[in-house]
C-alpha cells in the first residue's frame, strides 16, 4: 500500500502553515509493530534517501509509517525564513497527533533529532510519553545554534544578524546558501534540551560519523551525558559524513530501528 498524500493547517489566525505529510497505516501480521515517524534536518524535506528507505522498510513489515516537510521546506507552505525551533516544533506535534495512532519510534536527523527530544518533552508534559517507543537519532544536532554555531560566528556575521536579523553561507548540500537568522537563534535558547536530564522513558540510539563537517562525534557524546544511561547504544562509524545516506549508513538506521521492541 502506498503512502497517501495528506495536508494539515497549523496556526492561528495570520500564522497558518499548510503542512505536507506522507501517511500509511499499519497493516498485516505485524501491524502490532512501533510505527515509524520521519523528522528530518535544516533545509530537508521528506523526499531524501532515508526517509524513502525509512518509509519503504516500513511498508515491507506492515508498520505504520508518517514523514512530512516542515514550513517552509519541500511540499509544505510557508516562507523558510519564519522558521523557528518553537515554530516547526508545534507543526510536529500537530502532525504527529493527527496523523499517527499508538507507540511510534521517532527518527530524527540532525535538526530533527532536537525537534524528537523536544516532541518527546512536549508529549511528557500531555501524558503522552507512552506513545513514543524509541528514538533513532541520526547525526543529532540538539542546540546547535546555542551549541556549535554561536561560538563560531565571525565579527561580520553577528553583525548581520543585529542590522538584517540574518546572515547566509554558501552549503554543500544545495546551490542555495543557508539563512540563518536571528529569531533562530533567540528561539533555539528557549528549546535547549543539553541543559539537563532528558527522560525519554524509551530506548535511544544515536548513529553519528566521525568524518562529518557539520556536527562534530563529540557531540553525541555530549548529548549521551544528558540521557539516561541505560537503553542508549551509540554507533560511530569512523568514515560516516553527515548525510549518513550510504546504502551501509541507511541499513544501521534500519537495523537500529528493528531493534526497538513493540511496547507490551
Amino acid at each position: 500500500m502506498d503512502p497517501i498524500a495528506k495536508e494539515l493547517i497549523v496556526g492561528e489566525s495570520g500564522d497558518e502553515r499548510r503542512i505536507a505529510a506522507l501517511v500509511r497505516d499499519a497493516s498485516g501480521a505485524h501491524s502490532d509493530l512501533p510505527g515509524i515517524v520521519w523528522l528530518g534536518g535544516y533545509r530537508s524535506d521528506m523526499s531524501g534517501s532515508k526517509a524513502e528507505a525509512l518509509c519503504r522498510h516500513a511498508g515491507e513489515q506492515g508498520r505504520a509509517s508518517l514523514r512530512f516537510d516542515y514550513s517552509g521546506h519541500g511540499a509544505s507552505g510557508g516562507d523558510f525564513r519564519d522558521g523557528t525551533i518553537s515554530r516547526w516544533l508545534e507543526e510536529s506535534l500537530a502532525v504527529f497527533t493527527q496523523f499517527s495512532s499508538g507507540p511510534q519510534i521517532l527518527i530524527g536527523s540532525s535538526m530533527g533529532a532536537w525537534i524528537a527530544l523536544r516532541l518527546v518533552q512536549e508529549l511528557r508534559k500531555q501524558n503522552a510519553g507512552g506513545r513514543v517507543a524509541g528514538l533513532v537519532l541520526v547525526a543529532p544536532a540538539p542546540d546547535f545554534t546555542h551549541e556549535l554555531m554561536e561560538p563560531d560566528l565571525t565579527e561580520a556575521q553577528r553583525q548581520a544578524l543585529a542590522q538584517d536579523g540574518f546572515y547566509e553561507e554558501p552549503t554543500p548540500y544545495g546551490p542555495d546558501p543557508n539563512v540563518f537568522t536571528r529569531a533562530l537563534f533567540e528561539d533555539g535558547r528557549k528549546n535547549r534540551v543539553l541543559d539537563g536530564l532528558i527522560e525519554t522513558d524509551a530506548p535511544v540510539h544515536i548513529i553519528q560519523g566521525m568524518a562529518d563537517p557539520d556536527v562534530p562525534w563529540q557531540h553525541a557524546l555530549k548529548l549521551m551525558e544528558h540521557l539516561p544511561s541505560e537503553n542508549v547504544t551509540l554507533t560511530l562509524i569512523r568514515d560516516g559524513d553527515h548525510r549518513l545516506s550510504r546504502d551501509e549508513d541507511i541499513a544501521r538506521i534500519l537495523a537500529a530501528v528493528d531493534s526497538i521492541p513493540a511496547k507490551p
